[in-house]
């Protein structure tokens, strides 16, 4: 299985996709596990509810997001190599960001989450086949194949890795 041809997502998953440079999706997520465990273990407590400017999310509804979006296209996937015909929903990120409620949750708990998220991703994913990996579908009305998704998934994660580092000093 190779990477996915820049006909198998829409063109504003580029910004993602191009953040995944391996040639084998299971490769790729476990090396993103690894990322992501220290990714994490970079926010401290003192940056939870910090946020880089007026009307920015803070680091915890940043990591509610992450949860959220990956949940969102594991299941787009799921859907898709089962062969769903339907188109599946959009979603608006900053409606979701607004209402999850992170700002009363513990960023130790969102860290977990988001471990455990990406831990289900990986079965997910490892439980496909070829076939069900090419399978394309319809997501918010634009083309997307199971492949697709889990670079999706990965380079999403990495640009919020990215932003965390550059926006908010995680890691610096």
């Amino acid at each position: 299985m190779s990477r996915p041809s820049n006909d198998q997502y829409p063109p504003y998953y580029e910004t993602y996709v191009k953040l995944v440079p391996e040639e084998n999706l299971l490769s790729a997520l476990s090396n993103s596990l690894q990322q992501l465990k220290l990714d994490l273990s970079l926010i401290g407590i003192d940056k939870a509810d910090y946020a880089y400017a007026p009307g920015k999310w803070t680091v915890k509804q940043l990591l509610q997001h992450a949860i959220d979006t990956e949940r969102i296209f594991g299941y787009r996937a799921l859907c898709i190599s089962r062969s769903e015909h339907q188109s599946l929903p959009g979603f608006d990120e900053n409606v979701y960001a607004e209402i999850a409620n992170a700002r009363n949750r513990h960023l130790k708990d969102l860290k977990e989450e988001m471990l455990t998220v990406r831990l289900s991703t990986m079965q997910l994913f490892q439980s496909f086949d070829t076939e069900m990996f090419n399978r394309t579908g319809l997501s918010n009305q634009k083309s997307i194949s199971v492949l697709a998704l889990g670079y999706i998934i990965i380079g999403h994660w990495r640009h919020h890795a990215g932003v965390l580092h550059d926006k908010y000093g995680i890691g610096e």
